[in-house]
């Protein structure tokens, strides 16, 4: 009972941290804060989610690990992409 109550509130906080990822795009601040933000918040609500669901259906555990996995590293790895992509103005190296 009460691991379910913890799986949904996973679930529930990642499809909150999704949403509030999405506030910057509406803001005044630069593109590369925005995608800073939306980022993170993805990457977090995301994460949040898989964990619910790894609670919630223990049985797939070497999926949902492999796919957290996939998010830490994908996600890390798109931001050092994208900050060395705006440091260098576009240029070729």
């Amino acid at each position: 009972m009460i691991n379910d109550a913890f799986s949904y509130g996973l679930i529930v906080l990642g499809i909150v941290f999704w949403f509030w990822g999405t506030l910057p795009l509406l803001g005044h601040r630069s593109v590369l804060f925005k995608l800073h933000s939306l980022s993170v918040a993805d990457t977090l609500g995301s994460m949040s989610i898989v964990l619910g669901l790894l609670l919630k259906i223990p049985s797939e555990w070497p999926l949902l690990v492999l796919a957290l996995i996939c998010l830490a590293i994908w996600n890390t790895v798109l931001g050092y992409v994208l900050a060395y992509c705006s440091s260098t103005g576009g240029e070729d190296a």
